[in-house]
């Protein structure tokens, strides 16, 4: 007799020994369109606290997918020429560069603050 795992994304039954039983899945949430530059409200701040003394800057506000984010801050750490991560919507480069990332978007054609 063979195990039956239930998939991850299933829901209501944690377990069926019924070889004919139809798992009910989520509805997975479709990943949201990127909007064009000139639509996005990006604000750029200066975070310290929870990151071990270390200071980062931090853009927020990015809405679209997760690829086309992971390029922009690709693109942001590379002209700034320092590390970060790009991930949950928010862009961390490391170091205090506001103004110059401010700088970055607004000739990348992004409203940023």
């Amino acid at each position: 007799m063979s195990k039956k795992h239930t998939p991850r994304n299933a829901t209501g039954v944690v377990y069926s020994t019924n070889p004919d039983f139809q798992y009910q899945y989520d509805d997975l949430q479709p990943e949201a369109k990127t909007l064009p530059p000139a639509q996005q409200k990006l604000r750029v701040r200066m975070e310290r606290s929870g990151r071990g003394g270390k200071t980062v800057t931090v853009v927020d506000g990015f809405v679209g997918t997760d690829s086309d984010l992971s390029d922009l801050g690709k693109t942001l750490k590379t002209r700034l020429g320092v590390g970060g991560s790009a991930k949950d919507g928010l862009i961390i480069i490391q170091g205090d560069f506001r103004q110059r990332t401010v700088e970055l978007l607004q000739s990348l054609g992004y409203p940023a603050k």
